[in-house]
């Protein structure tokens, strides 16, 4: 359990930026170097580089460097942590909706009228 939570706030804290974000959705339609994957912001080279470190050391992407082209490929199953914690919280949600639903049919079935 300690290690999921580790995974999880360690994944969380890679996704609260939003260029962490964009390179993840980018890279979610394929492989990418790395000057594609910066194009769309207005930084410098080594700052967006500190983006792509921050990344990589989640392991929620790979690179590979072939001459001077490095590579970005997304590593999907880090992100499954992510979408687990996602899941539980949707159906601890939808329990407690049906648990409101059902009181209500129950208080509306007792005559309970607002």
């Amino acid at each position: 359990m300690a290690n999921y939570e580790i995974a999880l706030d360690v994944v969380f804290h890679a996704l609260a930026d939003p260029t962490r974000r964009a390179v993840i959705q980018r890279l979610g339609k394929g492989p990418a170097t790395v000057s594609e994957l910066a194009e769309p912001f207005d930084m410098a080279l080594p700052s967006f580089m500190k983006h792509v470190r921050v990344l990589e050391s989640t392991g929620l992407i790979q690179s590979r460097k072939i001459g001077r082209i490095r590579t970005c490929t997304l590593e999907r199953r880090k992100l499954a942590a992510a979408e687990r914690w996602f899941e539980e919280q949707r159906a601890i949600w939808a329990m407690r909706y049906d648990n409101l639903d059902n009181l209500l049919e129950k208080l509306q079935g007792e005559g309970y009228e607002s």
